[in-house]
């Protein structure tokens, strides 16, 4: 089959999913993600990339990343991001080999209707593992962030968190308040369906203006089987 060609906007936000190789486990240490963090924080100025939130798991990653004018930076940014840490990985390891899948997913997301939500179901994440009973426990997202914990120097705050209110504490305690409430139905479904096929993440009339930028027809793939998780490392 065909390899089906990546969507890649300028300017726009995109829910990147990275996993390991085989589901193997890529970070099994505090130096582990804090090795790849310190990357992301390099090179994210290096390719003009905004990062506006994260989360990584034991065998993958969750990114919310901004390109500027330049769509392939984003391509750059994660190879430079799989090379560093393999190389890392294997040294510690004292082996050779892949460490992640060979084509990281990702879905351009609507910057109206699902910024702010992609962001909730990114750092989300631990939780629905039942890693953590609150988001801000888990120590590698960008939550603690969002919720004035824990500021973190080189993280982009996105225009739908600026948004939240007039200072810091106003957006902090009101992403708070967002994180609590109900999900809407159908929300999670869609953002891990959307990022799972490449599709957009986003409304009928995202579609539209996204075609229009293009200037093609964006291919609308039915759904498949559910995926189920195996294992609480695994969940999407």
């Amino acid at each position: 089959m065909p390899r089906i060609g990546r969507v890649m906007l300028a300017n726009y936000p995109h829910h990147i999913v990275q996993r390991g190789h085989n589901r193997q486990v890529v970070f099994a240490e505090a130096r582990d993600y804090v090795r790849y963090l310190d990357t992301l924080a390099e090179f994210k100025a290096v390719f003009d990339i905004k990062v506006y939130a994260y989360c990584l798991m034991t065998n993958h990653v969750h990114l919310l990343l901004a390109p500027g004018e330049e769509i392939a930076a984003v391509g750059r940014l994660m190879k430079r991001l799989a090379g560093r840490q393999t190389r890392y990985h294997n040294g510690l390891e004292g082996r050779t080999g892949t460490l992640w899948e060979s084509r990281y997913k990702s879905s351009p997301v609507d910057n109206d209707s699902y910024l702010l939500a992609c962001s909730r179901y990114i750092e989300l994440n631990p939780v629905r593992a039942r890693m953590v009973a609150v988001p801000e426990a888990y120590r590698w997202s960008s939550c603690s962030h969002h919720l004035g914990d824990a500021r973190c120097h080189w993280l982009d705050d996105d225009p739908c968190y600026r948004a939240l209110g007039d200072d810091e504490a106003q957006r902090q305690a009101r992403y708070r308040q967002f994180l609590l409430e109900s999900i809407p139905p159908g929300e999670w479904a869609l953002i891990r369906e959307a990022v799972q096929r490449g599709q957009l993440t986003g409304t009928s009339r995202f579609v539209d203006q996204v075609e229009d930028i293009l200037g093609r027809r964006i291919e609308r793939r039915s759904p498949g089987r559910p995926v189920r998780a195996r294992n609480e490392t695994e969940f999407k």
